[in-house]
């Protein structure tokens, strides 16, 4: 679309350029059992509970819906990525607080999702990290030892990269810290960004 057709359609539907204050969106990324769907369920009710309207997109339940079908080649992971980075945009975009919480081992690919959501609001990255060993200790579905056993492959840490974020807004060590003060960290650093309402009795 060139700049006089989006001036032209931003001209017949005004509504396209709409938002609704105070949406943004929380992307937990980390390896497979590093905790992020964990304490993304810890932070979402307590951003309930100051007000927000909270969207899950969790990673497992998107691949059961939005992504049914795709497989885990680079090129549909990538896909992946980028429909959960365009409906937390959507989401934003309305005023929600979107949790995002999805391996997505590509920066190249969490880029364009930041890119997206920061369209209509903030994009704030989250890497819950843990070791690969720490990670496949915890594993109770024993994917790990498939993927070390070469059972399965393409698995993310084991036979496929994982690429740290280069400057999350927040890192959270997991193996230091246990969930709920993971959570209460990230509340935190979103009351310092001006996201959320500090302060608020329970």
């Amino acid at each position: 679309m060139t700049d006089e057709q989006k001036h032209i359609y931003a001209h017949e539907h005004p509504e396209s350029d709409r938002r609704r204050d105070g949406g943004f969106t929380l992307w937990f990324t980390g390896l497979s059992g590093s905790g992020k769907t964990t304490i993304a369920h810890l932070v979402g009710p307590e951003l309930e509970r100051r007000g927000h309207i909270v969207e899950y997109l969790d990673g497992d339940t998107v691949r059961t819906h939005l992504s049914k079908g795709l497989g885990f080649s680079k090129e549909d992971r990538d896909t992946n990525i980028e429909r959960i980075g365009w409906v937390a945009a959507r989401l934003t975009r309305h005023g929600a607080a979107v949790i995002a919480a999805a391996i997505s081992p590509y920066e190249e690919t969490r880029q364009q999702a930041r890119e997206t959501v920061e369209e209509w609001g903030p994009f704030v990255e989250v890497h819950v990290a843990a070791s690969v060993e720490e990670c496949a200790r915890r594993d109770v579905k024993g994917l790990y030892a498939k993927a070390f056993a070469g059972e399965i492959t393409g698995f993310t840490g084991v036979d496929d990269p994982y690429e740290e974020p280069a400057r999350p807004e927040i890192r959270i060590d997991t193996e230091q810290l246990e969930p709920e003060a993971s959570a209460g960290l990230i509340v935190e650093k979103l009351e310092e960004l001006g996201l959320v309402e500090a302060g608020v009795p329970a």
